[in-house]
């Protein structure tokens, strides 16, 4: 079977209905609406997203990163004119920081099951992760939610006063500036900041635990001029060699309760799918 075959063979017998719905509006013609549908049911009345869709946060209750992953599935939908959009930034807006940006996680994570990095203090600051990957993600799809001006102004103030930065943190900043609209400014600061953040990256395709690739900072080709060609082909190599014998991708973080290995697996292999075929690594599928 080829890549494509065996990651549908991966999903069916292990995704979540919502991955499995990605894979067959993604590569085999189905309807986008249905991932919508299921998009919705872990939508809370507050407009933000819970109910585990964010794998490592097992609660129910919404939370600020659990947005961000609605709105790459949105993304890769070309779906950001969906009501939910507006519902997540009505939501955002309520639980913003005074700095404009919304906080890592929230206290009420407390109260829920989840991976053991998601802590907080009793009031948390804004954070570039999640506010940044979000904010680009709407300055893509020419958003003009009142919240965004905020959560823009606090990005650029937050990346002016970066010198260093965290693998994480920098997949975030790199999402922002390669997708906001003032490219002058996002293209100095990129300049500036342009060893930092590959600083925090893993060249080396078998590099051991929770390693950050070319491919996670540019799942796809980015305008910001952060990789060579080269250095794209031997990851994209990679990747293609680390579908596993039963067709899908996985995380190599911790997998810290059984459920989240096949939640993250069948998330993954869609994003993963995508990734290769932004680069032209699959046959018969363009972007």
């Amino acid at each position: 079977m080829d890549v494509i075959d065996r990651a549908e063979t991966y999903l069916q017998l292990h995704g979540r209905l919502i991955d499995r719905l990605r894979f067959a509006a993604l590569f085999r013609d189905g309807p986008r609406e249905r991932v919508l549908d299921v998009l919705r049911c872990y939508q809370n009345t507050d407009g933000g997203f819970g109910n585990a869709l964010e794998p490592d946060l097992r609660g129910a209750g919404s939370q600020p990163e659990p947005v961000e992953v609605a709105f790459w599935v949105l993304d890769e939908l070309d779906a950001f004119d969906s009501p939910m959009v507006a519902a997540a930034c009505d939501y955002l807006a309520g639980i913003s920081a005074p700095d404009g940006g919304v906080p890592f996680v929230l206290p009420s994570v407390r109260d829920t099951p989840r991976a053991p990095w998601w802590e907080t203090p009793d009031d948390p600051p804004g954070n570039l992760i999640p506010t940044a990957s979000i904010a680009g993600l709407l300055h893509k799809h020419g958003s003009t939610h009142p919240w965004l001006a905020a959560a823009t102004g606090f990005c650029w103030s937050r990346i002016a006063a970066l010198t260093e930065t965290s693998p994480y943190e920098a997949r975030a900043v790199v999402t922002f500036l390669d997708l906001v609209p003032d490219r002058p400014r996002a293209e100095a600061e990129f300049a500036r900041l342009r060893d930092a953040l590959l600083a925090t990256v893993s060249f080396d395709p078998d590099a051991p635990g929770d390693a950050h690739f070319p491919l996670d900072f540019a799942p796809s080709p980015l305008r910001l001029p952060m990789f060579t060609e080269d250095v794209l082909d031997a990851h994209l190599d990679a990747l293609l060699r680390a579908q596993s014998d039963d067709g899908g991708w996985s995380g190599n973080w911790l997998m810290w309760t059984p459920v989240v290995e096949h939640e993250w697996g069948g998330y993954l292999t869609v994003h993963r799918l995508g990734t290769l075929r932004a680069y032209g690594r699959l046959p018969g599928f363009c972007q």
